[in-house]
């Protein structure tokens, strides 16, 4: 196992390398730039802004420059936010993961449970009318969804904070302030939650519904064992194998904000910001996180093999 970690760690360096590649290429196919947006600077400004910041230098040194930065852990310079893209990303992320954190957990909680018990009960009522329930949540739009929850919880029944993180003037610190937030985040975490439920449900139903069919399951009711134990111990077990590359590749969704939930409940996380750099055309930001996204969907593409490995003996890694 070591030396495939070895192995694996040095295919990360050529696949970060053509990311990074794409990463600026494309984005510079994109006509204009922050500094050509502002309408308020002269052309002098805009000639020394292009000269401070390297865009009157050939694309290809550009990329070298930016690719030098990055080696040095340098993301780039936000024109937006007159910061560096790293502290820019570090002011914003942590809002959007803890929401998707939360988001997570309710997440696979609850469809694992659904799932297992839809397997079950295969073709029951219940099995009908989650499987209805599932279908509608999937095909539900996100900003529909959420407009919805905002008016029912917070406007109809005034139950909660229809958005952002804290309350407007509040000057809440300690378990105040954590209690705030909390309250905040309700209406997102559910619609989050609403929203990847039902894929992730349909997913533990079949599986739970093959490992049920295996011979190593009637052998453990032949032995006399509870249909719980049966179930939860060796049939949940095996269903969940599959599932820890599913869950290795949430790494990336934690840190990569909810772009349309968080403007929706005006929720200031990386995902809203990431948005809002895109009107602007503030590339060096864009440009930035999406490399970050890069870096940690490789390195939960790594997670998920070594997880894989440990969880199941049956799997041989050749070295």
């Amino acid at each position: 196992m070591k030396g495939y970690v070895v192995k694996r760690l040095f295919y990360m360096i050529p696949t970060l390398f053509g990311a990074s590649i794409l990463i600026f290429f494309l984005y510079s196919l994109v006509p204009g730039n922050f500094i050509d947006a502002d309408q308020n600077l002269t052309a002098e400004r805009k000639a020394e802004l292009y000269e401070l910041h390297g865009y009157n230098e050939p694309v290809v040194i550009r990329y070298f420059i930016w690719l030098k930065n990055l080696l040095k852990g340098d993301l780039g310079y936000s024109l937006q936010f007159q910061l560096p893209v790293g502290e820019v990303i570090g002011n914003y992320i942590w809002s959007s993961f803890i929401v998707a954190l939360a988001s997570l957990i309710l997440t696979w909680f609850i469809a694992i449970l659904v799932g297992i018990v839809s397997a079950i009960r295969q073709y029951s009522i219940w099995d009908t009318f989650i499987t209805i329930i599932v279908f509608a949540a999937m095909a539900t739009p996100s900003f529909f969804l959420g407009l919805v929850i905002i008016k029912i919880f917070a406007v109809d029944l005034g139950w909660l904070p229809a958005g952002g993180m804290i309350s407007t003037g509040s000057n809440f610190t300690g378990w105040d302030y954590v209690k705030d937030v909390a309250e905040h985040m309700i209406l997102p975490v559910l619609v989050l939650t609403m929203l990847g439920i039902g894929g992730l449900t349909r997913y533990f139903r079949t599986n739970m519904l093959e490992v049920i069919k295996q011979d190593f399951m009637r052998t453990a009711r032949a032995k006399g064992l509870k249909e719980r134990v049966v179930i939860f111990k060796h049939g949940l077990r095996n269903a969940l194998l599959p599932a820890i590359t599913l869950f290795s590749f949430e790494l990336p969704a934690l840190f990569g904000g909810a772009i349309i939930t968080e403007q929706i409940f005006n929720w200031p996380g990386i995902g809203a910001i990431y948005m809002q750099a895109f009107s602007v055309r503030d590339y060096p930001l864009l440009m930035g996180f999406t490399m970050f996204i890069a870096v940690l969907t490789v390195a939960s593409n790594l997670l998920a093999d070594i997880l894989y490995g440990i969880a199941d003996p049956r799997v041989r890694v050749k070295k």
